[in-house]
This record gives C-alpha cells, structure tokens and sequence, in this order.
C-alpha cells in the first residue's frame, strides 16, 4: 500500500467526526477514509499497549475498522468517537493476544528463560517506570492510561468503560497512591 501524499486532503479533512459520519451514512467512502485516517495511529497504540506486540497491533487495527464499517449506513454517534471505538480495540486486542499465546511454542518459552538466566540484568528509568506499571491490576493500569495517556475525563472514562465516574476516580486513586509508594516511580511524585 503506497503512502498517501502529504498534502491529502484526507488525512487533514477539517469537518467534525459528526459530520464525518453524516457523510458516510449518506455513501461518501472518502468521509469513512478520513475517519480512518484521523483515528488509525490512536488505534494501534491503544492496541500495542494491550497486545505489546507491533504486529497484532495492526491485526487490531484492520479488525476495529472492519468493526466500524459494518455499523454503516445507520450508525449514530453519541459520544466521542474515541469512546466508541475503546471498547472495540480493547476486546479485539485481548482476544488476539490470547489467540496468539495459545499458539506460542515451548521451545521459544524455554529459549527465552535461558536467555534471561544469563544474561546480567540491566535496569533503565524507563524498564523500571514499566515494571511498576505491570504491577498494577488491569483496572488500575487502564484507568491511568485512558487519563494520561490518552488525555479522557474522568466523565469520558467512565462513558468509554461503563463504570460509575466513583469506580473511576477510585481507581485512579489507588493506582496513583500504588506508583508513589513503590521505589521506581516515587521520584515521579517528589515536590
């Protein structure tokens, strides 16, 4: 697939994702194509960051459109686009991830201990920041993410993973208060 020119009009369409999607409802294919365009890296990092794998990422990324399109001609939007598609992306990306973890070898599982065993463990900022991040619950670490990360309200996080906005700010909390006691990212809290 070749690189679309930057000056594309499609990538830089300035009509709102509402009027985007009037648009496709009305048949007009450039008005899905710019919908994609507008939302596919957000896609596939959201995607990443379930899977931690480049490739299913993009699986997810062609899965979550194919989702979208076939709620055309019809589909009315209610909320942001974002919050529409999280769900999607989330369960398609958990759903390959699992796919692919059954069909893993053992001899790669067992190379890759072997590999770990000797080799001396080199710890960054970053592999730290990681490690305390995988110690939340999913709950915890997706909260934070969706707040941080992808910059949602609180109101639109509970929207985006229908929960109550108590649950959300609950689980903010306690992530919040799990990552400044932990000794790889209390320095991320210092006054």
């Amino acid at each position: 697939m070749m690189a679309a020119p930057v000056d594309d009009p499609l990538k830089s369409d300035s009509r709102s994702d509402q009027e985007l999607i009037a648009a496709v409802n009305d048949g007009d294919s450039n008005a899905f194509e710019a919908l994609y365009y507008r939302y596919r890296d957000w896609v596939v990092s959201l995607a990443y960051r379930f899977t931690g794998d480049r490739e299913l990422a993009l699986d997810v990324l062609q899965e979550t459109f194919l989702y979208f399109v076939k709620k055309f001609p019809g589909f009315s939007l209610t909320a942001q686009l974002r919050t529409f598609l999280y769900p999607a992306v989330r369960n398609l990306s958990i759903a390959a991830r699992r796919k692919a973890e059954r069909f893993q070898s053992d001899e790669n599982e067992t190379g890759t201990i072997e590999a770990a065993i000797t080799t001396e463990p080199i710890v960054s900022q970053d592999e730290s920041l990681t490690a305390a991040f995988a110690l939340l619950s999913d709950e915890h670490r997706e909260v934070l993410l969706l707040r941080f990360v992808d910059g949602l309200s609180l109101a639109e996080i509970a929207d985006t993973i229908n929960i109550p906005l108590g649950t959300v700010k609950s689980r903010l909390h306690n992530a919040l208060a799990s990552l400044r006691h932990d000794p790889r990212t209390r320095s991320y809290f210092a006054q």
